[in-house]
């Protein structure tokens, strides 16, 4: 990811997102972003003593220039170019040039929602709250069958009574139950955390060509999907395994998350025993109870 300092008479910002494969006009985006500098009026520069970018073919791509990771790129507004905003009024037709965009698709929180994400993402698109019993029941049988990789080491419970557990529709889905259902649909899932701002991405050295993503905020799991806004075309679940972009992309939706606050710290988040009605305080609370106790349906407070 190249990571650029855009230096101008305000200030410096730094810009993420951008890959030597991205185009002119994303980069030109995102200096308008940044600096209020419409696109049509910029005058970008680089290297010492700063020289002028030909950046007129928006098409191209920024690896096709001399531009590198960490570079700081000079931005003035062009004055002997009208804005667009000074020019001629022209009547507009419809806008048939919108940019696809990565966007959350949220699920209910209903105990299942790992579970009506991942179907939602490996099917295209696909949004069944019905199919969590089916997805439940096909890791319970996975698990079952090979107890010798599902052992009571890797699953904190005997394979027995992870089965059980798993087919009731009040528990929780995570990384075990992830894992699994990468090898089952053999495509890469890649979760993000938006406290971390990181991503985790099970099936990653498996070979697979597919990838899926979701977000997570330390309790509950949404898809994202690729979209064009206002438009009735169908959204895009499933990407290659070699585009980084998108990772990129997940990334910054993960930042932008955690800037507005929008995750659970697990660690001090209320929770409620469900069955006693004890008030717990974060994960090690609610498993410290579930050994003494054996209850494990908790709601969060």
């Amino acid at each position: 990811m190249l990571r650029l300092c855009c230096k101008t008479k305000n200030g410096s910002h730094l810009m993420h997102g951008l890959t030597h494969r991205s185009c002119v006009q994303e980069l030109k985006r995102k200096v308008e972003e940044l600096t209020g500098i419409p696109c049509d009026v910029q005058k970008i520069m680089v290297g010492y003593p700063p020289s002028s970018l030909d950046l007129r073919n928006g098409e191209a791509h920024l690896k096709d220039y001399p531009i590198k990771s960490g570079d700081t790129l000079i931005v003035e507004e062009e004055k002997n170019k009208p804005k667009p905003q000074d020019r001629p009024a022209v009547t507009k037709g419809p806008n048939l040039e919108v940019s696809p965009v990565l966007a959350r698709r949220v699920v209910p929180a209903d105990n299942s929602c790992l579970f009506t994400s991942v179907y939602y993402v490996v099917e295209g698109g696909v949004y069944d709250p019905a199919c969590a019993p089916e997805m439940r029941g096909l890791i319970a049988q996975i698990v079952s069958s090979d107890p010798a990789a599902y052992s009571e080491a890797v699953l904190g419970k005997t394979n027995e009574e992870y089965c059980t557990w798993i087919r009731r529709d009040d528990t929780w889905g995570g990384a075990i139950e992830v894992s699994i259902l990468s090898k089952f649909y053999q495509c890469e899932i890649c979760v993000v955390d938006t406290q971390t701002v990181r991503v985790d991405r099970f099936g990653e050295d498996a070979g697979y060509h597919k990838r899926v993503l979701l977000i997570y905020d330390g309790i509950h799991y949404d898809p994202l999907q690729k979209e064009i806004p206002g438009s009735d075309t169908p959204p895009q679940t499933i990407f290659s395994t070699t585009d980084d972009v998108i990772l990129a992309q997940a990334l910054e939706l993960a930042d932008e998350a955690r800037r507005k606050w929008q995750f659970t710290d697990v660690n001090r988040f209320a929770l409620r025993c469900m069955v006693c009605q004890t008030g717990l305080v974060g994960q090690k609370e609610a498993r410290e109870h579930a050994k003494e106790t054996g209850h494990t349906n908790f709601g969060e407070v």
